[in-house]
């Protein structure tokens, strides 16, 4: 029987017409591996709601795995988030108009959850893939962020991989946003095959390096 991969990405926002999370993820759906086969579900960029789509998307499919994917434009790779907190801080409205600011995401929620992906053996992977990657220490205080707290949050305890990844802009993003770095959806969906595949064969991390000075 084969295992569910749920992956998420985002609708556009901030005045985009593309957000790469969700091309990439929708490109895998239905894809099937050794013993697994994905399920690629869109979310609002709204809070509350995009944290209720994902736990029906959950239900659903109760998946072995599940990665939620998010747009960071400014980011130079992909960046395998370590770290979700319960706060929402919102530097823009998000798509229904609501600004939040200095929010729980969850009302008596531990201050902050880690990823229980292997994310230095995932970043370790996708360098070797010649994928540009990084373990990252904050998913931001938006949507992103919100979901990967509430992911964590609807996974904690269950026999669940969960965690995050950001992406840059696609190439035509970047071209209306001068100096900003990019990634094509193919080498997106490419990491995002060795994320997967990684993720489910590694019960226990990598012992590598990934923090920052700064």
């Amino acid at each position: 029987m084969n295992q569910t991969v749920l992956l998420t990405g985002f609708e556009p926002f901030n005045k985009e017409t593309v957000n790469p999370a969700w091309e990439a993820v929708r490109a895998l759906d239905g894809w099937r591996g050794n013993g697994f086969a994905v399920a690629a579900v869109q979310l609002p960029c709204v809070f509350g709601e995009a944290i209720r789509v994902l736990g029906e998307a959950a239900a659903q499919w109760e998946p072995a795995l599940v990665i939620a994917v998010g747009q960071a434009g400014g980011r130079v790779d992909m960046s395998v988030e370590r770290v979700a907190i319960n706060i929402d801080d919102a530097p823009i409205p998000d798509n229904a108009a609501r600004q939040l600011v200095d929010q729980p995401i969850v009302d008596g929620g531990p201050a902050a959850y880690f990823s229980t992906l292997p994310i230095k053996a995932i970043v370790a992977a996708l360098k070797g893939a010649g994928i540009p990657a990084s373990v990252s220490q904050t998913a931001g205080t938006f949507v992103c962020n919100h979901v990967f707290y509430g992911l964590m949050h609807l996974t904690a305890g269950m026999p669940v991989k969960a965690g995050f990844i950001h992406i840059p802009y696609l190439p035509e993003q970047a071209a209306r946003h001068p100096g900003m770095a990019s990634m094509s959806l193919e080498q997106v969906v490419a990491g995002l095959k060795v994320a997967i595949e990684v993720a489910l064969r590694t019960n226990a991390d990598a012992r590598l390096a990934g923090g920052t000075t700064h």
